[in-house]
């Protein structure tokens, strides 16, 4: 295991030298495992901290190109030292790119109303219907067409627009782990003309 392996899985995942160490260790020097194995342990770090208040946070925007889009973003974190932290700043920033690039509807699947997933679940149902496909392949194909909606609708599972390898909850437990603090997408709001 070389320092440039650690080096380069440290800028990547803002995880400790000592992180990296044992993530490569654990994974046999396996660059892909080893990052996989930092973003597990980050979950679990965002598990732990996702019960803590937030009584501190940021109000950003972001105005592209010739005013045609703008974005308000309210995100919330714990304390007003990490409002004032430049990652914070960073990935509150990257949050209004996304949200201006893929115009999202929701923070999360749990935020979309219960009668808007029925009539899109209706609507891929009777499209499903002609297909004359079996009744349990029509589940699955239902249930994963309701998934790729909230792909496009939901922020929280949207493919990060930097890596489309990372979704926006992914990079948001990443950036919880590197802070070592709670942080959430209270809400935005995209304007357009």
């Amino acid at each position: 295991m070389s320092m440039e392996t650690i080096k380069k899985l440290r800028e990547q995942t803002g995880a400790g030298v000592n992180d990296c160490h044992q993530a490569l260790s654990a994974n046999n020097n396996d660059y892909d495992l080893a990052l996989e194995w930092l973003r597990k342990k980050g979950q679990k770090i965002a598990n732990k901290k996702s019960d803590r208040a937030l009584k501190a946070g940021l109000i950003d925007s972001y105005i592209h190109g010739e005013g045609k889009v703008g974005v308000l973003l309210k995100l919330g974190c714990e304390t007003d030292f990490v409002a004032k932290n430049e990652d914070f700043k960073n990935f509150s920033h990257d949050l209004c790119l996304q949200i201006a690039a893929t115009d999202p509807q929701y923070v999360g699947p749990e935020d979309v109303p219960a009668e808007v997933v029925a009539k899109e679940k209706e609507i891929y149902a009777e499209t499903l219907k002609a297909e004359n496909k079996p009744a349990e392949m029509l589940e699955k194909i239902l249930a994963g067409k309701v998934e790729k909606f909230y792909t496009e609708v939901c922020l929280l599972k949207q493919p990060y627009i930097k890596d489309d390898k990372v979704t926006i909850e992914q990079l948001l437990t990443e950036v919880i782990a590197k802070i070592g603090e709670n942080i959430k997408i209270d809400s935005f709001t995209r304007y357009s003309l």
